[in-house]
């Protein structure tokens, strides 16, 4: 077995578990044999997210806010610090708890990962490297960010939060690593919370044009979920401390994705261009050296294959 997979879990919580990549990360661990504690506030998690993990053996909802002390039935090996606002709609809708979240909240997980002895990942973002002038952006790079732009709530939660998991580790020896996720999108995502994936797909499938912001040329490196969570969840399992991209390399500008999406949903839709958000960036693309090397870890799910995936799920779901 791959070694970056061979660590088990007997009992894992995972905070924002009702959110888009957390119920993916609880289903993940259920399927592995892994007991699971979902800790969420549903604040911009979704009940039906968990609907169909709700009756499965091992599985428990504690319904509650990271941002205050909280406590699971039983002692994890596994603690995955999920729960943030992660869409642009939820964060610029929501600043103060998702800055709360990303200082208090992380406080709070690692209590709780500390006191039980368990391993502790904390789930950072390519948004901390901002506005790049490195690219691509590999683990080292410092990252150019406006603290006091309108994106700054999630991305200095984010920063604040990968500075308080190594002041931890460093202070108290826990076991905590950290990985920077780049664009995930796949099945549960919210037709309408303001990044490219679901905007594009529903907008095709009402027939709407597909709003792309500034000239379209500005890059995105998109992962399908499923290869996300095998990279977080080799990560937990490695037992990697420092921080590690985990992402898909290609790149694909917003013009080309608004045109993909249209092909592959058979959509009529046209482009229409529309004003560009302050700070946002122009290019993002994950260095994954330290994933391939360290993790053994690489995305398999192509664009088209993933983007098919998701448009399905999509036709069957109204958002």
């Amino acid at each position: 077995m791959n070694a970056a997979f061979s660590r088990s879990w007997k009992h894992a919580v995972v905070t924002g578990g009702a959110g888009f990549v957390g119920s993916h990360l609880c289903t993940a661990l259920l399927d592995s044999g892994a007991a699971v504690t979902c800790v969420d506030d549903f604040t911009t998690g979704r009940p039906e997210n968990i609907s169909g993990l709700r009756d499965r053996p091992g599985f428990e909802l504690v319904r509650a806010s990271v941002c205050e002390p909280f406590t699971v039935d039983r002692p994890p090996d596994l603690v995955l610090h999920f729960a943030s606002p992660a869409s642009p709609a939820d964060y610029l809708r929501l600043p103060l708890h998702t800055m709360e979240t990303g200082s208090l909240g992380t406080r709070n997980a690692l209590a709780l990962a500390h006191e039980s002895g368990a391993r502790f990942l904390l789930a950072s973002t390519s948004e901390v490297y901002g506005d790049p002038q490195q690219h691509p952006q590999n683990e080292r790079y410092r990252g150019n960010v406006n603290p006091v732009g309108p994106r700054s709530v999630y991305d200095e939660a984010k920063r604040f939060g990968e500075a308080l998991t190594t002041a931890q580790a460093d202070a108290h020896g826990t076991d905590t690593g950290i990985v920077r996720l780049f664009n995930t999108y796949g099945p549960r995502m919210r037709g309408h919370d303001g990044r490219a994936v679901p905007t594009f797909i529903s907008q095709a499938l009402a027939g709407e044009p597909l709003t792309v912001t500034g000239d379209g040329h500005q890059t995105r490196s998109l992962c399908y979920v499923d290869d996300t969570v095998r990279g977080i969840l080799a990560a937990a399992a490695h037992g990697l401390r420092g921080p590690v991209n985990i992402g898909n390399p290609t790149e694909i500008t917003m013009l080309d994705l608004a045109r993909l999406v249209v092909e592959l949903t058979g959509s009529t839709s046209e482009v229409r261009f529309i004003e560009r958000p302050t700070d946002d960036p122009a290019v993002r693309c994950p260095d994954i050296t330290l994933a391939r090397d360290k993790l053994e870890w690489e995305p398999r799910v192509s664009a088209e294959e993933g983007l098919l995936r998701t448009i399905d799920w999509f036709r069957a779901h109204t958002d």
